[in-house]
């Protein structure tokens, strides 16, 4: 299956936003002497969009921000205390558009052990990983759907455990397998 590319690749045709604002996630990829797991965070339910939604460690891209992949670490930093030192950047992914107005730019990182996280309190509740095998396997693949915005719309969801990850953070995701998978 080629990439997502965007919230709206499931749901036919539906009107898009004018303009995106700009925004990177740093997708950390953790090797782990059992694997390499991905690092994830859950927002906190208090947050003003996505509340208690699972996401990668990002946001808006900044005008001090040299590109995506500054921005992607620097907010890992703010959001979850991952310093750049412990991340070898290996490139972006696939762009992926929102519903919500953004065109996210997935800045995949190999990160060593050895970090500490420290969620920020005001964004961040829970700093979890979870086995990249478990993204590979397409088993864990699903399309589901809800209303928004007097509409049905249909997203990806790879649930872990009681974590359900959907929507943005599972398209992105749904595009690395993709590309880590598109040669076999």
């Amino acid at each position: 299956m080629p990439p997502v590319g965007s919230d709206f690749s499931l749901n036919g045709l539906v009107e898009l936003p004018d303009r995106y604002k700009q925004a990177a996630v740093l997708v950390p990829l953790v090797h782990r002497p059992e694997g390499v797991t991905v690092l994830l965070t859950q927002r906190t339910d208090d947050m003003p969009s996505h509340a208690g939604q699972i996401a990668f460690p990002g946001g808006r891209c900044q005008a001090e921000d040299r590109d995506a992949a500054d921005t992607a670490l620097r907010e890992a930093e703010e959001e979850v205390g991952l310093e750049r030192r412990f991340v070898d950047v290996l490139g972006p992914v696939d762009l992926y558009r929102t519903g919500t107005g953004f065109e996210i730019t997935p800045i995949v990182g190999l990160v060593t052990p050895g970090f500490a996280t420290r969620a920020d309190p005001r964004e961040v509740a829970d700093v979890f990983e979870v086995p990249l095998g478990h993204f590979l396997d397409e088993r864990n693949h699903r399309i589901d759907s809800r209303v928004w915005q007097g509409r049905e719309r249909r997203y990806y969801a790879m649930p872990f455990g009681d974590r359900y990850i959907w929507g943005a953070t599972a398209g992105m995701l749904k595009n690395l397998h993709f590309a880590l998978t598109a040669a076999e």
